[in-house]
């Protein structure tokens, strides 16, 4: 794999290159960041993109936009296959200025696997060239998914994340988790406002949204799944899955090529 220190696609003669890699099993790529603008594509698989305080839970056929300079790590879950874009910060103004999830549409999918196996040398001029234009035209319509995780950076509310992170299915409610940091509940309830934007509750709902996503896009069983987060029945986790994507956990995989299995 490439140098993280100096990734050659960050001095690549054209504007935008693509990369493609497979790996049979998980893998980690550490905290960096490049000069381009990268577009993260798991094909097969999924991975979690940490930047900005947050994970970005990117499941098959979805993807993340890292904008230029912008630190990030990612974790790569099972068998991985990579299809990614490089684009140079010039051609990056049009494209969202934050790490953004975004759904691919069958179109936008082919030419993202057409380019990453089109060679880094192509003609300015050529069929090449114009297929990378059409393809930046299709990456600012994408539709943006709502597959971001904040983290906190108080302690108190980092050590009740890093607790749920190893257990979404813990059901404590704001009280129990305010005494096993030593607040008062307003107090815990208050910094996870602040910090994330979002409730106490509305973050462990987004926490067991994502790691489903993870989970589903390994082959898990929707019952598996809802057991294993913490629901009750299959039907209340498609509820909630429901309410948060717009479709059932098998029409979210379905839609793209996909199924999730029942």
């Amino acid at each position: 794999m490439y140098d993280l220190t100096r990734d050659p696609a960050d001095d690549a003669a054209n504007p935008i290159v693509g990369i493609e890699w497979d790996s049979p099993a998980p893998r980690r790529v550490e905290r960096h960041s490049h000069r381009r603008g990268q577009l993260i594509y798991p094909e097969r698989g999924s991975v979690t993109v940490e930047a900005e305080d947050a994970h970005f839970v990117v499941p098959p056929h979805r993807a993340v936009w890292v904008p230029p300079k912008m630190p990030h790590a990612a974790a790569y879950h099972g068998e991985i296959a990579f299809r990614g874009l490089f684009i140079a910060a010039e051609f990056c103004a049009a494209l969202p200025a934050r790490c953004t999830v975004v759904q691919v549409d069958p179109l936008t999918r082919e030419l993202i696997r057409k380019a990453a196996r089109i060679p880094w040398d192509y003609g300015a001029e050529g069929r090449e060239a114009r297929l990378m234009q059409v393809l930046l035209d299709q990456l600012v319509t994408l539709p943006i998914t709502p597959l971001r995780l904040p983290e906190g950076r108080d302690a108190r509310v980092r050590r009740v994340m890093t607790a749920l992170h190893a257990n979404p299915a813990d059901e404590r409610p704001l009280a129990e988790w305010a005494a096993f940091v030593h607040v008062s509940e307003r107090t815990l309830a208050r910094r996870f406002q602040a910090d994330t934007g979002l409730s106490f509750t509305g973050w462990r709902q987004q926490l067991r949204l994502t790691a489903a996503l993870q989970r589903l896009a390994a082959g898990e069983a929707v019952t598996s799944v809802a057991l294993a987060l913490g629901y009750r029945t299959p039907s209340s986790f498609t509820t909630m899955f429901k309410k948060a994507l717009g479709v059932p956990p098998s029409a979210y995989f379905a839609d793209t090529g996909d199924s999730a299995p029942q």
